[in-house]
């Protein structure tokens, strides 16, 4: 491909998109590529309420898709192809996909992250029927109920004692007898009355009749099984998994400093590259939610379009 776009953003979750909008409605001529569908992890999502404006019955498809109209709407172009390689320094900056190579006078990394799964069956079938990987979107689904929480670590721990506000009971299910969250937050943690620790145990089956209500786990060191059944009158309880996150940064290994392989930016989602910034799940951040994404894709856009201005004088 001749043309060199003013921006190209690989990744078409909400921070890819929202930059795609910003990016188009300032007149910058745009290219998203994206691997697959628009969404990212959004769209697995069956229900949103936490995202401001968000209309009643909200679903992540629903949202996405309106993301996507809008980026459509004020001309950023998107194509699927997946990315193989970057050539980030110089301009224009090379993005090399299986199809084709895509020239742009500055890039923005929006290609997101994924949680790690536990990988047993069900899992991916009652994702967002019961199973979750954020306590921040859907604590407030399970308010009453009863929820697990898959890990050990300090995310695992932390979004056990957030749930713990909403849920009648919690309960850490860890493949070891002690936990690798750091002290303070044990300690934090073995203070909640209704948090329990199932220790060395690990899930190997999640199943129902369209809602996750049964669990099956074994014993690490017996190897032995048991059924966990969610209560008749509630008929659902939840899964919540935080057993790690990987972002979608392999290409970018030795190109970008990257810290647990997220890549490092400023405030203004600048890399240490000129005229590359990064957006959402794949920056170094505290908090990973859709309208940190689409605030991140906004300010990337924006620096993007200054860097522009400047490189052209």
């Amino acid at each position: 491909m001749d043309k060199i776009y003013d921006v190209i953003i690989v990744g078409a979750g909400p921070a890819g998109l929202a930059a795609g909008l910003y990016a188009g409605r300032s007149r910058l001529s745009t290219l998203i590529v994206e691997k697959e569908k628009d969404g990212g992890q959004i769209v697995q999502t069956a229900e949103i309420d936490n995202y401001p404006g968000s209309i009643e019955g909200e679903t992540g498809p629903s949202l996405v898709e309106r993301f996507s109209a809008q980026a459509q709407k004020f001309g950023a172009e998107k194509i699927i192809d997946t990315v193989t390689d970057m050539e980030l320094e110089g301009n224009p900056k090379k993005i090399i996909g299986q199809k084709e190579t895509y020239l742009g006078k500055t890039v923005i990394l929006a290609g997101g992250a994924m949680p790690t799964k536990i990988g047993c069956p069900g899992e991916d079938e009652f994702t967002g029927k019961g199973v979750s990987y954020c306590a921040t979107c859907d604590a407030a689904f399970f308010e009453g109920f009863e929820v697990y929480v898959v890990g050990g670590g300090d995310a695992a721990v932390e979004e056990a004692m957030h749930l713990t506000k909403f849920a009648r009971k919690v309960t850490v299910i860890h493949r070891r007898d002690e936990l690798r969250a750091v002290k303070a937050i044990q300690e934090k943690a073995f203070k909640i009355e209704n948090l329990e620790f199932m220790w060395n145990s690990v899930v190997k089956e999640l199943s129902g009749d369209g809602l996750l209500s049964r669990m099956v786990v074994e014993d690490t060191k017996s190897g032995e099984q048991r059924e966990i059944l969610a209560d008749e009158e509630d008929g659902i309880f939840g899964v919540f998994v935080f057993i790690g996150y990987k972002p979608n940064t392999g290409v970018l290994e030795g190109k970008l400093p990257l810290e647990n392989g997220y890549v490092k930016t400023d405030d203004d989602m600048k890399t240490t590259i000129p005229g590359v910034f990064a957006a959402g799940d794949i920056r170094v951040k505290s908090l990973r939610q859709v309208v940190t994404a689409a605030a991140d894709g906004a300010i990337a856009a924006t620096q993007a379009g200054k860097y522009i201005e400047n490189l052209e004088g």
